[in-house]
């Protein structure tokens, strides 16, 4: 495991299935360096824009379109429509397995972001967090990373 942190843009809809258990696995385009046991904070992109909880990574796979949406069609809460769209012109996606979840008592809405995190931009799609960053995390949503991740305390990637 390589102690990730990882701060993740999730359209608004796929974020609240989430950490609602009805989606449990999230797709990306592009392969992220994640490994069992890292953790991703998720942002909730327009028109929510704000961070609404966490989750540990169960497993992280890369395979040919075909065999990808074998392993995610019933997990990952969309039609084989909606996947050949998202990764239309792509031979290869990737799929991040949910392991357990947190949803932040109360979201954490993007001016309020701004303000006490100086130079905060949501990402585009995702990005890793730097040891400070994480702090503040931790400070504005009293969410307790060392608690949830048991590998954050022991392992930490410096970023």
């Amino acid at each position: 495991m390589s102690g990730m942190v990882l701060l993740i843009s999730i359209r608004p809809k796929y974020a609240d299935q989430i950490f609602a258990g009805v989606k449990e696995v999230e797709l990306r385009r592009t392969r992220p360096r994640l490994q069992e046991g890292d953790l991703v904070i998720v942002y909730a992109s327009s028109p929510k824009k704000a961070l609404i909880g966490a989750f540990e990574v169960e497993r992280i796979v890369q395979k040919p379109l075909k065999d990808l949406w074998v392993e995610v069609s019933e997990k990952a809460a969309i039609s084989h429509s909606e996947f050949c769209s998202y990764y239309e012109g792509l031979s290869v996606g990737c799929g991040i397995f949910l392991d357990k979840t947190h949803n932040f008592h109360q979201p954490v809405e993007l001016e309020r972001l701004r303000k006490e995190w100086t130079n905060f931009r949501p990402p585009q799609s995702y990005r890793y967090l730097k040891p400070q960053e994480i702090d503040i995390v931790e400070s504005i949503t009293n969410f307790d990373i060392s608690k949830f991740y048991s590998s954050y305390q022991t392992s930490l990637n410096i970023v």
